[in-house]
């Protein structure tokens, strides 16, 4: 055995210098690694490998001086016959490495999608489902369905959320006319319709959305960015620049999405304004004979009497 190991040390020391020639001319022959350089080269040629000969060569030297023929052999092959193993083995240790990534940004996204999706619910929202519509939905609340199916195809769940605060903004509004009118009344019509204008609207708007959202959905904006990161100097101009759009592209649809969910946000408010005017009509008659105030002036008056008459006593 350690004539072996002296026979190895002899043979991979001799081959130090043939692989620095052939890693100064192409480092990429001589090197595992993906971005090669000569200085690596030289490290590992120079320093590296001779200290790791020499130290079999002091450890087989305990057995005397008995280099074999097999272990010489066996170490001017070490060399070729090791670096396509190491760049294999460092190939899946990087693909295992990018997985994991992969796996924790996909899990912070989720996770920072998942808290969005928590602060952008408000009380009393509720929660429409594509799949299952409400118990006589009308043509307004099936396109909401639509739509919001056409989000979540995307991968916006958190643009989504938009339908359901339409959905129980629409919802609320016709509880407040169907309080304040009858369904037969022209108001009662007159409202609804309107209603109804500005809600297909909005659905339009999410559409419009949806399909802004689908242009861009196939590009990975965290692979981009960590290209950029990781290779940028390495990268050519013209891969660079192609990477560089793909983030612009991103960028721009975003901001035009901004834009049409600030149009949603218009109309929600417009549905507010609504209920809180239709609840300040009183259409119902009054049950009170006297008004409130008059009431409870009488009501002091006796007060006061019935105490002036207690005293008495």
């Amino acid at each position: 055995m350690l004539g072996f190991l002296q026979g190895f040390s002899y043979g991979l020391f001799m081959t130090c210098l043939p692989w620095l020639l052939v890693g100064l001319f192409n480092p990429g022959l001589a090197l595992p690694v993906t971005a090669p350089s000569r200085l690596q080269v030289i490290a590992r040629y120079c320093l590296v490998v001779p200290f790791i000969s020499m130290l079999l060569w002091l450890t087989s030297l305990w057995g005397g001086f008995s280099p074999s023929l097999f272990g010489w052999l066996a170490g001017i092959v070490a060399i070729p016959a090791a670096l396509p193993v190491e760049r294999t083995l460092r190939r899946w240790l990087a693909r295992r490495r990018e997985r994991r990534q992969e796996a924790q940004r996909q899990a912070e996204v989720n996770q920072r999608r998942a808290q969005q999706e928590r602060n952008a619910y408000e009380t009393g929202v509720s929660v429409l489902d594509p799949a299952r519509p409400p118990v006589g939905a009308n043509d307004l609340v099936l396109a909401m369905c639509r739509a919001k199916q056409s989000l979540l195809d995307v991968h916006r769940p958190d643009l989504a959320i938009l339908t359901d605060r339409l959905y129980s903004r629409y919802q609320h509004v016709m509880d407040v006319l169907g309080e304040r009118f009858h369904t037969g009344e022209l108001a009662f019509e007159r409202s609804q319709g309107l209603v109804t204008q500005v809600c297909f609207g909005a659905v339009d708007t999410l559409t419009t959305m949806a399909s802004q959202a689908r242009g861009v959905v196939s590009v990975d904006g965290n692979y981009v960015r960590g290209r950029l990161n990781r290779e940028g100097k390495r990268l050519g101009d013209e891969e660079r620049a192609a990477l560089v759009r793909r983030l612009d592209l991103l960028v721009e649809t975003e901001h035009r999405l901004n834009k049409l969910s600030a149009r949603i946000e218009s109309a929600l408010t417009v549905l507010d304004d609504t209920a809180v005017s239709m609840a300040r009509i009183e259409t119902a008659r009054p049950q009170a004979s006297v008004t409130t105030d008059k009431a409870l002036e009488d009501l002091r008056l006796f007060v006061e009497g019935a105490d002036r008459y207690a005293r008495k006593d």
